[in-house]
C-alpha cells in the first residue's frame, strides 16, 4: 500500500519540497479564504480519501482541524466532515469556510456599504491621532508584526464592521479581515518560522485589501452554491481538545481520519496566528491566551504546565523514553539551563503522550474498518537528537489495537539545525474494531 508522491531522488525531493505542499489552481476556492502558511494541502486530502475508499455520504474527521483543510475538501467531494480544534481563530476559520449559507452578492453589497462609510470617515485618514489596542492586547503582539498606521486604519474598519453587524455576513468579513491582515496589511512573513519582514509595510490600504477578499469570497461562494451534492454535504466543527472526544462525537460514525497534529519541536502554534487572534478578539490579554495554550497537545516547551500529566501515557513505550532521557544527557552535557530546555525531555513524553491518548479516545467512534492518516514529521529541534516521530504514532498505535497499514513518504525537508533531510510522512492505519 505504498504511495510515493514524487520519485525517491535527492534533487528532486528538495525542488519539490516546497511545490508538492502549494495549492493547486482549482483549489484556492474556499482553501485560500485563511489557511496556515504550513497546512499540508488538498489534493493530499483527496488522495487519501480515494485510497480510502470513501464515497459521498461518508463521513471524515479531522481531530486537528487547524483551518479547515480535511472537512472543505470532504465537503466539496459530497463527503460529510467533522472537524475538532483547540486554537480560537482556527476554529472559527474552519467554521466559516465550510458556511456557504448565505447570499453572495448581499455579502458584497453589504461588505462595499462599510467600505464606504469607513472611507468617508474622518478618523481612517486621520494620521496624527492613531488609534491602538489596550494595552494588556498589545502586548501580545510579535514586535512590529504591524505598522502603527495600518493598525489605526484596521481598527477603523473594525469598528465599522461590528457598528454594521449582519449575522448572515459578519463572520465572513471577519475572515476576510483576517486573511488581509496576514498576507496584505501585516509586516508578518513565514519561512517556515512566523517573523517580521525587514522593509516594513508602514500603510496600507486596508478597506481595499479587505474588499478584494470579500470579492473573492463572494465567487467562490457562488461556485460552492452551484455544486448540489457539496452544498448539501454537512460539516461541524468542535472548539475543543482532541485529546479527549468523548462528548463530542457518536459512536461508531466515522469512517475515515485524515488530520496533521502539531510536530514535537519548538514552534508555538499560537504565534502563526497571534496577530488576527488579538485584532479579531478572540485573545485579549495573557490569561486568554495560557487557557487556548492548554487546551493544545504539548508539541513544545512553551504550553507545558505544572499540572500536565499525559506523560503517564507512554511510560509503557521505553523507546520513548529513552528518546527523552537522551535529550536530558545531552542537555547536561552540553551545560544549557535555561528553563524552556530543562522542559526538553518532558515535552517530549508530554506530546507522544498526548498522541496516545487521543487514539485511545477515539476508538470508540470509529468505524469498524476506518482507516485514518497523520501526517507527521521527523524532529531534531531539541539540540539534535532525532525525533521519528511517525514510527513512534505507529508503534503507540498498533499497542492500542490499530493495525498498521504503511507508512509512506510524503515529502523530505532540510532540518535546519542538523542540515540533514528530515521526512515528512503520512502514518496509515485501520481500526478494525
Amino acid at each position: 500500500m505504498q504511495l510515493t508522491l514524487f520519485p525517491d531522488k535527492e534533487k528532486t525531493k528538495r525542488k519539490n519540497y516546497r511545490a508538492i505542499n502549494k495549492l493547486q489552481p482549482l483549489d484556492h476556492r474556499f482553501h485560500d479564504w485563511y489557511r496556515f502558511v504550513l497546512s499540508f494541502p488538498p489534493h493530499l486530502v483527496r488522495e487519501y480519501s480515494q485510497r480510502f475508499g470513501l464515497k459521498p455520504g461518508n463521513t471524515i474527521l479531522d481531530p486537528f482541524c487547524g483551518t479547515g483543510t480535511t472537512i472543505l475538501e470532504g465537503k466539496l467531494c459530497g463527503i460529510h466532515g467533522v472537524g475538532i480544534e483547540s486554537n480560537d481563530v482556527a476554529y472559527f476559520a474552519s467554521k466559516v469556510k465550510t458556511n456557504w449559507n448565505l447570499n453572495a452578492d448581499e455579502l458584497i453589497k453589504h461588505a462595499e456599504k462599510i467600505a464606504q462609510a469607513v472611507s468617508k470617515g474622518k478618523d481612517y485618514f486621520n494620521k496624527e491621532d492613531l488609534r491602538k489596542l489596550p494595552e494588556d492586547s498589545f502586548k501580545l503582539l510579535i514586535k512590529n508584526s504591524i505598522s502603527p498606521i495600518p493598525l489605526h486604519k484596521t481598527l477603523c474598519l473594525l469598528e465599522r464592521i461590528n457598528l454594521n453587524k449582519q449575522e448572515s455576513f459578519y463572520n465572513h468579513e471577519l475572515l476576510a479581515l483576517a486573511h488581509a491582515l496576514v498576507f496584505s496589511i501585516s509586516n508578518l512573513h513565514f519561512g517556515p518560522e512566523v517573523g517580521v519582514r525587514r522593509k516594513k509595510i508602514l500603510d496600507a490600504s486596508v478597506v481595499e485589501n479587505w474588499l478584494t477578499q470579500i470579492y473573492k469570497m463572494g465567487g467562490d461562494l457562488k461556485h460552492g452554491q452551484s455544486k448540489t451534492m457539496a452544498f448539501n454535504t454537512s460539516s461541524e466543527v468542535f472548539n475543543a481538545d482532541s485529546r479527549n472526544v468523548a462528548n463530542l462525537l457518536k459512536p461508531e460514525s466515522i469512517d475515515a481520519v485524515f488530520t496533521s497534529p502539531p510536530y514535537p519541536n519548538e514552534k508555538d502554534y499560537t504565534r502563526t496566528t497571534r496577530l488576527e487572534s488579538v485584532l479579531l478578539g478572540f485573545i485579549n490579554d495573557k490569561h486568554e491566551l495560557r487557557t487556548v495554550k492548554k487546551g493544545l497537545l504539548r508539541s513544545n516547551t512553551r504550553n507545558v504546565y505544572k499540572g500536565d500529566e499525559d506523560h503517564l501515557w507512554v511510560e509503557k513505550y521505553p523507546q520513548i523514553i529513552e528518546i527523552a532521557d537522551k535529550i536530558e544527557a545531552k542537555r547536561i552535557e552540553l551545560g544549557k539551563t535555561s528553563g524552556f530546555e530543562k522542559l526538553y525531555g518532558r515535552v517530549t513524553k508530554l506530546y507522544f503522550g498526548g498522541i496516545a491518548r487521543h487514539l485511545s479516545s477515539l476508538r470508540p467512534f470509529l468505524k469498524p474498518g476506518a482507516h485514518l492518516g497523520y501526517v507527521v514529521g521527523d524532529q531534531a529541534s531539541y539540540l539534535r537528537i532525532m525525533i521519528r516521530t511517525g514510527q513512534f504514532l505507529a508503534e503507540i498505535a498498533q499497542s492500542l489495537g490499530y493495525e498498521l497499514i504503511n507508512i509512506d513518504l510524503f515529502r523530505t525537508r532540510m532540518a535546519t539545525a542538523t542540515k540533514s533531510e528530515l521526512n515528512e510522512e503520512v502514518v496509515v492505519l485501520r481500526w478494525n474494531g
